[in-house]
């Protein structure tokens, strides 16, 4: 069966485009952004092209491409662009798998009526939430498990990002029924030679398996 897997994360910045990356390459898997905001600099597509070594075919062209680097209700309106979430349909790769990377967190609007929730909710694909490892990540990740389980969205688990801190982790896990799946740290250089050997040295692979 063609494993989709939906990546979002407690917050902007968390480090999901990293993520994504590597479990992209890890899996041999197509990479879809639906919405990119902000195209100064390289857009996520593109990072995850180079960090996870993947060739122009396994990335799906955006539905939505904005300028303004903001949320993308916002980014749409500067540039007089009405983003249709019934139009963000998940695109037929074949036999490989998908990875599909969502834009900040769960609550992040599309337009005056839809959250990016709301288009996972009408997917009904599994969802892996990135969470960093950072003070305040309990309440984060918590609040956005109760989200997804509101939507009876289907939880993989938790990718946990950056330096170890196994209480808080635990403390996610526990509280929130949640499988954690594993720690990536933060990387310096960031490359795809020391983002793929650390992936698969932080992640199983059978945990992405149908």
């Amino acid at each position: 069966m063609n494993r989709r897997i939906v990546v979002t994360g407690t917050d902007t910045g968390i480090g999901k485009t990293v993520f994504s990356a590597g479990l992209a390459g890890f899996l041999g898997a197509s990479y879809w952004k639906p919405v990119q905001a902000g195209l100064d600099g390289e857009t996520d597509s593109q990072i995850v092209a180079r960090l996870g070594g993947l060739s122009s075919d396994r990335i799906i062209a955006e539905r939505y491409r904005l300028r303004t680097p903001a949320s993308p209700h916002y980014a749409a309106e500067r540039d007089g662009v009405v983003i249709d979430g019934h139009a963000l349909n998940v695109p037929d790769v074949g036999d490989r798998p998908l990875v599909i990377e969502g834009a900040g967190g769960l609550m992040v609007p599309l337009n005056s009526s839809t959250l990016f929730i709301d288009v996972f909710a009408r997917w009904r694909l599994p969802v892996v939430l990135c969470a960093r490892t950072a003070l305040g990540t309990i309440n984060h990740s918590l609040l956005s498990i109760e989200a997804l389980r509101n939507r009876n969205i289907d939880i993989f688990g938790v990718a946990f990002i950056g330096d170890d801190n196994l209480q808080s982790e635990n403390t996610i896990c526990r509280i929130g029924r949640v499988r954690g799946l594993g720690r990536l740290p933060r990387l310096a250089p960031l490359t795809m030679s020391t983002l793929q050997p650390a992936f698969s040295a932080s992640f199983r692979r059978d945990y992405f398996q149908p």
